[in-house]
């Protein structure tokens, strides 16, 4: 008995952790990540929660194999395809998210 108490104890610690998971768009919108010109999420926020730094670290691993891809691709290297990327994600970027200029100053669109 002892031991189911301790597996739903884990199970729902687990359904615990899972729930309180944050997406991009969430994240984007409360302000807690934004883009910068090298193609990747940080977040404006000085401590980031851990939930945050787990979502910023797999959307980043993310781009950068699709980055690596384009580059192979088009022949060009990474750190091109990274600035590209930048670019064009800060400018799709919604208004009120955001954005990172190149000195690391964090601003609103």
């Amino acid at each position: 008995m002892k031991y189911v108490q301790i597996l739903l104890t884990v199970f729902m610690l687990t359904l615990s952790t899972v729930s309180l998971a944050i997406d991009l768009h969430s994240a984007k919108d409360q302000g807690l990540v934004g883009e910068t010109p090298n193609g990747y999420l940080a977040s404006p926020v000085s401590a980031p929660s851990a939930d945050i730094k787990a979502l910023i670290s797999d959307i980043n691993a993310k781009r950068k194999q699709k980055y690596a891809q384009v580059a192979a691709k088009v022949a060009k290297p990474l750190s091109v395809v990274e600035q590209l990327a930048g670019k064009k994600a800060i400018e799709k970027t919604s208004k009120g998210h955001f954005i990172q200029f190149p000195d690391g100053q964090w601003v609103k669109k």
